[in-house]
């Protein structure tokens, strides 16, 4: 009787692209367990992540921490939605990363979603003031500068939500 791998889901998208309900649908489907970014950097940094720099800090010593954590899981058989921008090269080379240290499958969610809607979503999500962290739009352009498509090249099995009105809302 042969047993399915767990599967790492990761997820790549503008702020306010969707990857958090995205998130919250792949948890339920897959039974795995969610772990997310932006409530364990509000949580263990609340107040401090107000610039890039500060999220690259606070991000680079979660990333330490989460990677073993998450390697434990996958290698335990249990499926995990990582709930972390894999949005830049570096960031997808963490999650490769994690991959090598398993037998787990993986995908890599894109989600291509247009700058307009992100804005329109963030405006509305920042409105209702329930998530961890409301991003100014400057915010929003600052770090989509960085953001990057990942290619074929870098090996991942990629599943892409494109550019549609029903798209994941965040």
């Amino acid at each position: 009787m042969s047993q399915t791998p767990p599967t790492l889901h990761m997820l790549c998208g503008k702020i306010a692209s969707g990857k958090s309900t995205l998130a919250d649908h792949l948890t339920r489907e897959d039974k795995a367990v969610c772990i997310a970014e932006d409530e364990w950097l509000n949580t263990l940094y609340p107040g401090e992540v107000t610039s890039g720099a500060d999220y690259l800090r606070c991000t680079g010593r979660l990333r330490q921490t989460v990677a073993p954590h998450v390697c434990n899981l996958l290698n335990a058989g249990v499926s995990v939605v990582l709930d972390f921008a894999a949005n830049t090269v570096q960031q997808r080379a963490w999650m490769r990363g994690i991959l090598d240290t398993t037998n787990a499958a993986h995908q890599l969610h894109v989600l291509d979603i247009p700058d307009e809607l992100c804005l329109a979503r963030l405006r509305v999500r920042n409105a209702k003031g329930d998530h961890p962290f409301a991003a100014s739009e400057e915010q929003f352009h600052q770090f989509s500068r960085h953001f990057t498509l990942p290619t074929p090249q870098e090996g991942f099995n990629l599943v892409f939500h494109e550019n549609t009105a029903d798209a994941p809302q965040t």
